[in-house]
């Protein structure tokens, strides 16, 4: 709905020597660069040059060192091994020819071969993409006749939950994501109107005095205007729509600007925008605000934006259990490296996964973690790790925390989530939840036996 809309209005436009240079960008997923123009011969004789410079051989002289007498100026590599030579030059060996001829039946060879492969490559990947494409129309007419009319009935069914798995059709990603979520706080369409003209008479006053409104102690924490503005121009800049003068930009403007009224007690923390974001490319802008505001009520996100250390830390050591207990060597490769959960996890819980991961992987995981709950955002953690458990392994504490910041921009979803799959969230018999409430009753036990000190 949102990517036609966006594409179809030509909001993209660029400088034409910027649209040569920069790949192009879809709203879940990088569009492969275009194939390069062909070489002129300056650059084949260049790369040739280096090539036999590397091999050992004498390149060919430079322009200023040839004889200026020549009398013909060939056209082509085909010209320089198969015509005769000049009459003025040595004309070719009977063997000379023949060794000729056939480099260049071999060249011709190579060329073909390096064609066909490239062709079938194509004819795969076409096929693989109308294979995807059928799937999805499939899925969503599932989705749509037979799932969203009966969801209460279905949606816990083995079959559901199997379809889930496999990633959501866009076009019913923003219900089943809304209708996962839920509505608990009973935010309607006229509250997000109220609290958006709040939000507008700060920014009015702002522009006015230079200043907030006063606002309560609680709201001061992050909630400034500048930090909302800074964050927005951060958020997703390839796809240049939520950027000043883009698309999106009021709206995130406008959404976020609601919450931090609507819950001044929390004010906005960075890494908002792009939830915030994500929910606005896949629903309308009111439904965006309640599926915003009670996806940031859950326990797990409530604990991180309101930056409670104490059960932050529970988080961290129930997602060591389950570390410790899938991939031992590469926990105990962290351990001796004094690399903690905070260094990487922080960011992926804040952001839930959109700014490290590639936009339609990200989705992807969002699909399954409105599905599950917040276990499958420690679970997708372990996948990660998973996945790139063997390059990770080699690297010191520098590199590791450098690499988990910026995961590589090529990772696909099918090889993310067979990480994933592979990952047991069992620990002892115990499962993620237990084990977290475990060691939260030891966080209960601690204060209940701590000493109290007396006056002396």
């Amino acid at each position: 709905m949102l990517c036609d809309d966006v594409l179809g209005r030509s909001l993209f436009s660029r400088k034409q020597r910027e649209a040569e240079s920069a790949p192009g960008w879809k709203l879940f997923g990088k569009v492969p660069l275009r194939e390069s123009p062909p070489k002129n011969s300056k650059t084949i004789q260049q790369e040739y040059e280096t090539k036999v410079s590397k091999s050992g051989q004498s390149p060919s002289l430079p322009a200023q060192g040839r004889r200026k007498n020549l009398e013909f100026e060939p056209l082509s590599t085909t010209a320089l091994i198969l015509e005769d030579r000049p009459a003025n030059l040595p004309a070719k060996s009977e063997e000379e020819a023949q060794r000729h001829r056939q480099e260049y039946d071999e060249m011709v060879a190579e060329a073909k071969k390096r064609e066909l492969k490239e062709a079938q490559k194509k004819k795969k990947q076409m096929k693989e993409r109308f294979k995807q494409e059928e799937s999805i129309a499939n899925a969503m007419v599932v989705w749509n006749n037979e799932i969203l009319p009966n969801w209460e009935s279905m949606r816990g069914t083995r079959r559901v939950r199997d379809l889930w798995w496999q990633g959501l059709p866009p076009n019913v990603r923003g219900k089943v994501w809304s209708l996962a979520i839920g509505n608990e706080l009973n935010i309607t369409s006229d509250l997000y109107e109220i609290f958006l003209s709040r939000a507008k008479e700060r920014w009015k006053s702002f522009r006015e005095t230079g200043s907030e409104m006063e606002s309560d102690d609680s709201a001061d924490r992050e909630s400034s205007l500048d930090l909302i503005k800074l964050d927005i121009s951060r958020t997703f800049p390839p796809l240049f729509i939520f950027q000043k003068g883009g698309p999106y930009h009021d709206l995130l403007h406008s959404l976020l600007g609601a919450y931090t009224c609507y819950r001044p007690d929390v004010g906005y923390v960075q890494g908002m925008s792009f939830i915030a974001a994500v929910l606005i490319l896949n629903l309308e802008e009111a439904d965006a605000f309640i599926a915003f505001a009670n996806l940031l009520n859950k326990p797990c996100q409530m604990v991180f934006f309101r930056v409670d250390h104490e059960l932050m830390l529970k988080y961290f050591a129930a997602f060591e259990v389950f570390f410790e207990e899938n991939l031992p060597r590469l926990f105990n490769h962290f351990k001796s490296s004094n690399l903690t959960p905070d260094l990487y996890l922080i960011d992926w819980i804040f952001t839930l996964y959109t700014k490290s991961l590639p936009l339609d992987v990200a989705c992807r995981v969002w699909d399954v973690f409105c599905r599950d709950g917040e276990e499958f955002l420690f679970r997708t953690g372990l996948g990660i790790l998973r996945l790139y458990e063997e390059v990770l392994l080699q690297m010191d504490f520098i590199h590791i925390a450098q690499f988990l910041t910026r995961l590589p921009e090529d990772m696909l979803s099918e090889r993310l989530f067979s990480c994933i799959a592979n990952t047991q969230m069992i620990s002892g018999n115990r499962k993620w939840i237990q084990v977290f409430n475990a060691l939260l009753k030891d966080k209960e036990m601690e204060k209940s036996s701590s000493p109290t000190v007396k006056n002396s």
